[in-house]
Formats: C-alpha cells, structure tokens, sequence
C-alpha cells in the first residue's frame, strides 16, 4: 500500500455553488462512495476505518488507515447541506476528512466555471444555449466550457 496513490484524480462532477441574475457559478466535487472505492483500491477494504463524533456542536469524521501496526487517524468536520442536513454534513465530514489524506486534493486546482441563467418566476437558474440545466446536465456543461475556454 502506497498512501501517496490517495492524492491520484477520481471521477468529479460539478454543482452550482451559487446562482443569481450575473449567472451560476460551479465548483468541483466529489462523490462520497468515490473515496470510499479509492480507499479499497489503496489500503484494502479492511485497512481502513471511519469514526463519527461531534465537538461543541460539529460533527467531525476520521478516517484510520492500518499501517501494519496500528491506524493513524485524520479528521475535519463537515457542515449541514441543504438537502437532508445530517446525511449531508456526515458525507461532508468524511470527504473533509479523506482530503487531509490527500484524497481529492485536485479539486482545489479545478477552476470556478460561470455558467448563464434564465430567469422563471423570479428565480434564476444556470442554463445553457437557452435550456435550464439540473444534475448531470449542469456536469456535461461545466465539462464542455472547461475543455473550451
């Protein structure tokens, strides 16, 4: 097991960090089951381990990785999303925590990528060529601007 292979680049998609009439801007992110199929592949799956807790009110996760005579241990909180808050901030926590292992770490070079919006309702949401865009669409968009700036 070589921890270094944490650091490699995983699948990624993008999400709308916020949105108003100037347009929507979108970072990186990874999903949580990616980290958790990379440390698998890296450490084996009983290698490694996850431990919840929580700190004057923040929920905190670290990640033990075996290193043939005991697990160190690296942790970061996360924070509620605003979609199912404590499934939300667990996920958040465990992919905060797997950075500190290097896990994910390419994202901090991706650039924010801006992305128009059309307005409904009084409501802006991002777009493109005119269409609203939602889950993947917002991914293939974010994708085709960064290959074509």
């Amino acid at each position: 097991m070589n921890v270094k292979d944490l650091k490699k680049d995983i699948p990624f998609k993008w999400r709308v960090q916020s949105v108003n009439k100037n347009g929507a801007s979108c970072v990186a992110y990874i999903d949580a089951r990616d980290v958790q199929d990379l440390l698998d592949e890296v450490c084996g799956q009983n290698s490694w381990q996850v431990k919840y807790s929580e700190h004057k009110g923040n929920l905190f996760c670290a990640i033990g990785i075996d290193n043939g005579s005991e697990y160190i241990w690296k942790e970061d909180c996360g924070t509620e999303s605003n979609v199912e808050k404590e499934k939300g901030e667990a996920s958040d926590a465990f992919k905060r925590a797997a950075v500190m292992w290097g896990v994910g770490r390419f994202l901090y070079s991706k650039p924010i990528i801006k992305l128009d919006v059309i307005e409904k309702n009084s409501k802006f949401f991002p777009s493109f060529n005119g269409k609203q865009l939602y889950g993947d669409k917002i991914t293939d968009a974010c994708n085709y601007k960064l290959k074509n700036k």
